[in-house]
């Protein structure tokens, strides 16, 4: 994951919707760090791209930032 697209993460995302030690380690596993794993995953989800690609898990990614 450490070259991924915004598909990618936003699949990952949905795959894995609550922030857990096991999330961390999968995360990790795909070399990144969560804090770049969030950053990167915000982006994807005020994306165009992003919305085109899954627009239910991008607007709740948007809705958590928000709150």
């Amino acid at each position: 994951m450490s070259t991924v697209g915004t598909g990618e993460l936003l699949d990952f995302e949905r795959a894995w919707p609550r922030h857990s030690g096991a999330k961390e380690v999968a995360i990790r596993a795909h070399g990144l760090t969560p804090a770049r794993y969030y950053v990167l995953l915000r982006r994807a989800a005020v994306s165009h791209e992003g919305q085109a690609h899954d627009a239910v898990t991008a607007h709740r990614i948007i809705r958590l930032r928000r709150s």
